[in-house]
């Protein structure tokens, strides 16, 4: 049978004796000592994760989180429960509010978010997969020089790696004229915004097939960059032979340092997963591949940013900038742009910590 309380005494009309009083608040001293150093433990916490997130807070505290925060809750439904005294409940209430936040609520809205992300975030997930991207940047290279020298042993290797509708006029036995011609520029912008979104359709579409293929422990991410890269060699090497490389290089390099760079990182985050998934070391398979597709789609998402851009380049100075110089000036300023926030710009601070808190947590 439950004991009457304080509250439930005065409910009924009764007047508490001077003893219940004096046992009420013994029971409530005795409560509260029994748990305050678990609360306190718990407030602490909870101040270092309010001023800066979870890198303040060490391994151990943060192990113990999830269990001090419990035992708050427990103790603030037994403080309602038995009316425990009034200052002891609304320290609890306030304790679970704040401790409830950090263990479950948003961490950041959109924009402190985004701002992260492009502060550091995206660059520093890149370099983290710094191996993937050696490995996929042989592989490149190795299918652009494969599709060359099939190409120039047997002319017939061009249409079978380039579809006739992409070739267009631009294939072997083509003119000098003709393929100068291609590389040419328009006389207006009408109708380059619906290639632009046309263009980012097509090689997004490309980065997250070479992304999404990398479940398959990696292979099929990097047998899609070798099919991609032979494409370029055949096309290297057909204008190479019409005495047009340099003229060529320029009008690719507008938004090829881009978005090849782009191509690169997406089969470089497929294949981080695929190898963590084949090699995961003392985790288990599916701990490594949440450790990694975190990381991945961090790259991911840069990714989808990248190819916006290629594709506004690809469709408006690409087509409007004459000249082989001015051309390479453009593509050879993204393409430092990029090595540079990649590889060089590497700041301390919020979302640069948030992966190396999730491989805490996980």
């Amino acid at each position: 049978m439950k004991a009457p309380t304080i509250g439930s005494w005065f409910t009924r009309g009764e007047i508490a004796a001077p003893a219940d009083i004096e046992g009420a608040a013994l029971r409530s001293d005795r409560f509260r000592l029994e748990r305050e150093g678990d609360w306190r433990r718990l407030e602490q916490i909870v101040i270092r994760m309010e001023k800066g997130g979870l890198r303040r807070v060490d391994d151990e505290d943060l192990l113990a989180l999830p269990t001090l925060y419990r035992t708050a809750a427990s103790s603030l439904s037994v403080a309602r429960e038995t009316s425990l005294d009034a200052a002891t409940l609304g320290y609890l209430e306030s304790l679970v509010q704040r401790a409830w936040f950090q263990v479950y609520g948003p961490r950041k809205g959109f924009f402190a978010w985004f701002s992260e992300f492009l502060l550091g975030g995206w660059s520093r997930a890149v370099r983290e997969i710094w191996l993937d991207i050696c490995i996929a940047l042989f592989v490149c290279v190795a299918g652009a020089v494969v599709g060359w020298l099939l190409v120039a042993q047997n002319s017939d290797w061009y249409y079978r790696l380039i579809p006739i509708g992409l070739a267009g006029d631009r294939g072997p036995g083509a003119s000098r004229e003709t393929l100068l011609a291609s590389l040419g520029t328009e006389e207006s912008t009408s109708g380059l915004s619906t290639f632009a979104a046309s263009l980012f359709s097509n090689n997004a579409g490309v980065c997250i097939l070479a992304f999404a293929l990398g479940f398959a422990f990696g292979i099929p991410s990097l047998m899609l960059l070798v099919h991609n890269m032979a494409m370029l060699g055949a096309i290297l090497w057909l204008f190479s032979e019409a005495g047009l490389i340099v003229e060529f290089s320029a009008w690719l390099s507008v938004h090829g340092t881009t978005e090849l760079f782009g191509i690169l990182l997406s089969g470089a985050a497929g294949l981080h997963i695929g190898r963590s998934m084949a090699f995961p070391g003392e985790r288990s398979v599916l701990e490594a591949a949440s450790t990694s597709g975190r990381r991945s789609a961090v790259v991911m998402v840069g990714v989808v940013i990248m190819m916006v851009v290629a594709a506004i380049l690809e469709a408006f100075p690409r087509q409007l900038v004459e000249g082989a110089q001015n051309r390479f000036i453009i593509g050879g300023t993204f393409g430092v742009f990029w090595l540079t926030y990649f590889f060089l710009y590497s700041p301390r601070g919020g979302m640069v910590e948030d992966l190396d808190d999730a491989e805490r947590l996980a």
